[in-house]
């Protein structure tokens, strides 16, 4: 006796075509004349068509999906076994009810197999065929897309998602991945772990402790590469405090800023994310366990490296793009950024206690001079034949201006720098020069010494002078480090450090011959 069920994966021989005078119903089934399907229930002994995997679903149809999904409920002479390995056999017309693998033990709202199979046959046959991952992808879509996906096949209008929205429905999409597949770090103002530093000093910064600096080498070759930020780097420093002078602070517009020990090893010690936006500004704190981090969320935080804690937080009303802390009084900090007004705030307090406004729309850089009496400051503003305002001397006590009359030509100075042993300081300048200008009152400009070469081309260019003075270093826009003469004013060396613009330069204060670099395309180099 024919079987009543087709198996897609059975071994047997090729099955009797069907004898003459039999016919074949809408669903390829050969039966005997005057035999059929009746109610979806198929009687007689026909034998249904093969459902191979290479059968079209159009002219190949499974009778057995409509006795699983609408004749569930049927009388138990109906039902059918589905047998594994034995051979075909045909139910009783009566007798006790068989279990069946297909509809015993499974809740009523379960899909059988042939059923499900029979839905897909449907689809395959109304809607194009689509890989099985996409086909899945567009399923999980519509089933949260809701009432919108069902208004969508409907009239045919498609509802706006915001893009934010989208990224967080899309299929895959997880919480801790950045837009460009990378994980992304804690949230903004969550307190970082304590950093992991040797208490030892470093053995190459030892012998250099107990003798007076002598002489500042023109470094040749990179020592190491540091990678890490996904963002330019605004600025660098080495720790204040010689015996951890291995060190070194980058703050990065990926909102981040690291601490790396860039004289042993070259590897970051510890990344923090303690902001929401870009850090413009970071400092070390003279006592070298502290790090103040400023940003372009307004926030102010003081970090205890070793404890990983806040000691100080502030929210400005300003997008803040310079720190400095006062030489002599240490909890006391200056801040300007893109404002009218400087504030000079207290740590102890967490209030601002002096205010200093001009005439400006944002401060570039802050100069203490004379142990922290007076300081300077850098501006945007400048006129045709003028820059009365471009650099400005302040009276940190009064808040009272001391000279806008400093420097007189047309551009802006970015950055400004100090000698170590000369009253003199370094503007740089987005002429494509470094002026000199003395320390005290008039400040005026030497028009004797120019430091050229390089270019500024509207980038942050730092510049600074070595701890024994006779070497000035500043950065270039085109990726090059310039080091100058500071007597003669000539070109001492010149390296190609970056492909992009070098924006940040500073030498080691023990080492005579370590210099760091930084650039806008995000590297951070260890030279020697």
């Amino acid at each position: 006796m024919a079987s009543l069920v087709a198996y897609d994966d059975s071994d047997s021989e090729a099955e009797p075509e069907p004898a003459a005078g039999q016919m074949r119903d809408t669903l390829g089934v050969a039966k005997p004349p005057g035999q059929g399907l009746a109610s979806g229930v198929l009687t007689g002994g026909a034998q249904p068509a093969r459902d191979g995997p290479c059968a079209d679903p159009g002219s190949h149809r499974l009778p057995l999906a409509r006795l699983g999904s609408s004749d569930r409920g049927s009388c138990p002479s109906q039902r059918l076994q589905w047998p594994r390995k034995e051979p075909d056999v045909a139910l009783p017309a009566c007798g006790p009810p068989r279990p069946s693998l297909w509809t015993s033990h499974m809740p009523a709202s379960h899909t059988p197999l042939t059923a499900a199979r029979w839905e897909q046959l449907k689809l395959s046959r109304d809607l194009p065929k689509l890989p099985s991952r996409a086909q899945n992808a567009s399923e999980a879509t519509a089933r949260r897309g809701g009432p919108f996906q069902r208004k969508r096949r409907e009239d045919g209008v498609v509802p706006y998602v915001p893009k934010r929205l989208r990224h967080l429905r899309a299929p895959g999409s997880q919480a801790g991945k950045s837009a460009g597949g990378e994980p992304k770090g804690p949230p903004a103002g969550r307190a970082p772990a304590p950093l992991c530093v040797d208490p030892g000093v470093s053995e190459f910064i030892q012998p250099y402790l107990n003798s007076a600096y002598k002489e500042t080498t023109v470094p040749r070759k990179m020592l190491f590469h540091l990678r890490g930020h996904r963002g330019p780097v605004n600025s660098i420093q080495w720790c204040p405090v010689l015996a951890a002078s291995h060190m070194l602070l980058s703050t990065s517009m990926d909102k981040t800023f690291k601490v790396w020990n860039a004289v042993d090893s070259g590897h970051c010690l510890q990344t923090y994310f303690l902001h929401s936006e870009a850090v413009r500004a970071a400092r070390w704190s003279p006592c070298g366990r502290h790090v103040l981090s400023g940003g372009f969320d307004f926030a102010l935080r003081l970090t205890d490296l070793e404890t990983g804690s806040q000691l100080f937080s502030g929210q400005s009303d300003f997008r803040i793009t310079t720190l400095k802390f006062h030489p002599k009084d240490h909890s006391v900090f200056l801040c300007g950024g893109f404002s009218s007004e400087m504030k000079a705030w207290d740590i102890r307090t967490g209030k601002v206690v002096r205010r200093y406004k001009a005439t400006i729309q944002q401060t570039l850089d802050i100069l203490f001079l004379r142990e922290g009496s007076e300081f300077l400051s850098s501006t945007d503003a400048s006129t045709r034949d003028s820059a009365d305002r471009t650099i400005i001397a302040w009276d940190f006590r009064t808040s009272a201006k001391i000279s806008n009359q400093i420097f007189h030509e047309r551009y802006t100075c970015p950055s400004l720098a100090l000698h170590p042993r000369e009253p003199v300081f370094l503007a740089q300048t987005n002429g494509n020069y470094l002026a000199l200008f003395s320390a005290v009152w008039p400040y005026r400009m030497s028009r004797r010494r120019r430091y050229e070469g390089h270019k500024v081309e509207g980038y942050s260019v730092g510049c600074e002078c070595s701890p024994c003075g006779d070497l000035l270093v500043t950065g270039s826009a085109d990726g090059r480090v310039l080091m100058y003469s500071f007597r003669t004013a000539s070109r001492a060396c010149m390296l190609q450090a970056h492909t992009q613009a070098c924006v940040g330069t500073t030498y080691h204060p023990v080492l005579p011959s370590v210099l760091a670099t930084c650039s806008w395309g995000g590297e951070v180099k260890v030279w020697h």
